[in-house]
């Protein structure tokens, strides 16, 4: 049954969950006051792929943190976390990585086709439930690099369509010089004011202003956040989160539970903690 009470989190949290860890390695080389993304650093869990075509990422997919699947009506809710960062004050948010695309090149100055559609993966690995609101208004959208890119700076326009069907392209975003691995640009935050109100539910292509001199590999990645772990971190000191902390998020079987960080200078720094998946 669906986990109605606190007594019931409570039993579930003691004798009906899945232990979960989370021991990435250091990520160097960032961008101050910027997202970086653990997707490919080593540890636990392990090192994601860097993905080639637009595809859909689920429980069972190398990167993501695994857990029991559960048979409705039970249902999985995160509600317990330890996190221990060795930059202070960086702040650590667990997403559900629904679908990615790599392949991009820096050294391409035309449209680069991207076409990660939400809309038409819904039937697949329960994206339908693990977007959360049906007009996409909870799904985060970034562009994300895998190996770096050139030393020209240049900007990126991103078309995309909208919820309503409608298409259009976000306002440019300037790309500093060597955008290394790991670094995230968010895409929802450059909805221009025309489209206000509008959520974005499908990147259809990125196309650069210039060639940054190196190809390197970046993509397209739709998430959705499922927590922040944000304290005034001291460097390498434990934080505990209790389940009203961590706002007890559904995690819908299929979930590809991944950790990114806001960072706070150029260092990401290791990430270590341990959690609790309950289930009922």
């Amino acid at each position: 049954m669906t986990i109605n009470t606190f007594d019931q989190l409570l039993s579930a949290l003691l004798n009906n969950s899945t232990r979960t860890f989370i021991d990435k390695a250091n990520l160097t080389s960032q961008t101050a006051n910027s997202y970086a993304s653990y997707w490919r650093q080593t540890g636990t869990p392990g090192q994601g792929a860097i993905p080639g075509a637009a595809a859909t990422c689920n429980n069972a997919t190398t990167g993501g943190i695994n857990f029991a699947q559960q048979t409705a009506p039970a249902t999985s809710y995160l509600a317990w976390q330890t996190m221990q960062v060795s930059t202070a004050n960086n702040a650590v948010e667990i997403h559900d990585r629904l679908a990615h695309m790599g392949g991009l090149s820096g050294i391409v100055a035309t449209a680069q086709t991207v076409s990660l559609d939400l809309d038409a993966l819904l039937a697949t690995d329960n994206i339908a439930s693990r977007i959360g609101d049906a007009n996409y208004s909870d799904v985060s959208w970034w562009l994300e690099w895998y190996t770096a890119t050139g030393s020209t700076a240049v900007t990126a326009t991103v078309n995309v369509t909208y919820n309503d069907g409608s298409s259009g392209n976000l306002t440019a975003v300037s790309l500093a010089a060597s955008r290394p691995a790991g670094h995230m640009v968010a895409l929802n935050s450059l909805i221009p004011a025309a489209d206000s109100g509008k959520f974005i539910r499908d990147v259809n292509t990125v196309t650069l202003s210039a060639t940054t001199g190196t190809a390197g590999n970046f993509g397209v990645t739709a998430t959705r956040q499922r927590t922040i772990l944000a304290r005034n971190y001291i460097a390498n000191k434990a934080e505990v989160y209790e389940v009203t902390e961590l706002g007890a998020p559904e995690i819908y079987n299929g979930s590809c539970l991944f950790p990114l960080v806001l960072t706070t200078n150029a260092t990401a720094g290791t990430i270590r903690g341990q959690g609790k998946i309950a289930h009922g």
